[in-house]
């Protein structure tokens, strides 16, 4: 009875990692454009997250495409968003980040793509054996559940301290700037204070001279 949970519990392991995920953080630097292609199968859900971590305003373009051409999402200067579709059809489906009207500004762009649910990874009769599964099998879901809200968490929270570190260095390095430039104006102003009183006792040397 052991080793047949344990081989459930196996195929169940092999059938979760059907549902594609992928995660991906890249660097889209001033006026260029990065697409990125996926082949979904008709009648697939599918859910793209993505979200600006450093760069500029933390804001980009971002458009998805079908395989026919047409536009299914498309919005300008978004700092994060999360897209959810059905695919009509199957083909290769286009999704492409933009930061054309940023001159001089490169972003740190990430973005999480789920292609499929939970139901159909863990097969397609698993809808109708949800109700006579064994312990081993609701275990198994369970924990596949469980990681799954760990993974989502440490995503979040990887990306909220990447933000916020980057914004900390930057704000260090324009601190760091701003008291360069008032040490400069402190010591410009100290040595013109200087110049100007030795001066004022320069002419009265030479008043008294000559008289």
């Amino acid at each position: 009875m052991l080793k047949v949970s344990l081989v459930v519990l196996l195929s169940l392991t092999v059938t979760v990692v059907i549902a594609q995920a992928q995660e991906l953080t890249f660097e889209l630097p001033d006026n260029e454009k990065q697409c990125f292609h996926e082949i979904i199968d008709k009648g697939i859900k599918s859910t793209i997250e993505f979200q600006v971590i450093t760069g500029g305003n933390y804001d980009v373009d971002m458009e998805l495409t079908g395989p026919n051409g047409r536009i299914l999402y498309k919005d300008t200067k978004k700092q994060y968003d999360s897209f959810t579709w059905t695919a009509d059809q199957k083909g290769e489906y286009k999704f492409c980040f933009s930061n054309e009207f940023s001159t001089f500004t490169h972003k740190i762009v990430y973005f999480d793509l789920q292609v499929g649910d939970d139901d159909d990874a863990l097969g397609p009769d698993f809808g109708e054996h949800a109700t006579a599964m064994t312990q081993m099998e609701s275990s198994a879901v369970t924990i596949h559940e469980a990681l799954k809200v760990v993974t989502d968490y440490q995503t979040h929270h990887r990306l909220r301290e990447s933000k916020g570190r980057a914004f900390a260095e930057d704000l260090n390095e324009r601190d760091m700037f701003w008291s360069i430039g008032e040490t400069v104006v402190i010591l410009v102003i100290g040595i013109g204070q200087v110049l100007v009183l030795r001066s004022f006792f320069t002419d009265k040397r030479n008043i008294s001279v000559h008289t």
